[in-house]
């Protein structure tokens, strides 16, 4: 891949395809293509140098546009959304500037385990048609420090 990017994991974990993960609107990129991490810890941090551009109501779910343009969903835990915010801690804003490897959010990992739902995190491309190549980058991954996936942009 020439002009080769790179996303960072969004938290400590085993980094995986995005086939392994529990619910098919994520196996079958149905919202993009990406990566899974089955975490190992509660902290997740953003991925690129960008901005947060959504937030989902119930701090399960973030939004970022990398400073490239590339838009990345960063999903943690399968039907999580059903826990209503509980567990869920955002550190971020709407709008606000991000830096690779800043804290955006924790998860209560253990919690999320204890209420039966998979914690597999989802990190999705979610604009697809402005990547030309991309690359998982599977095994144990630091937040912040470990590339997860890259990239290269048509």
């Amino acid at each position: 891949m020439s002009n080769t990017k790179k996303m960072m994991s969004p938290q400590n974990g085993r980094v995986t395809t995005v086939l392994e993960i529990p619910d098919e609107v994520f196996s079958e990129k149905i919202l993009g293509d990406g990566v899974a991490i089955i975490p190992t810890s509660d902290e997740i941090v953003s991925p690129v140098d960008g901005e947060i551009i959504q937030i989902a109501e119930t701090g399960h779910a973030f939004c970022i546009r990398s400073d490239d343009g590339v838009e990345i969903l960063i999903h943690v835990g399968v039907d999580t959304v059903s826990l209503k915010g509980r567990g869920f801690v955002s550190l971020v804003s709407v709008g606000q500037k991000v830096e690779a490897g800043e804290p955006i959010g924790t998860a209560d990992i253990e919690m999320i385990k204890e209420n039966g739902y998979p914690t597999h995190t989802a990190m999705l491309i979610t604009n697809m048609g402005v990547i030309e190549d991309m690359e998982v980058h599977s095994g144990y991954a630091e937040a912040g420090k470990t590339v997860a996936l890259s990239y290269s942009l048509k």
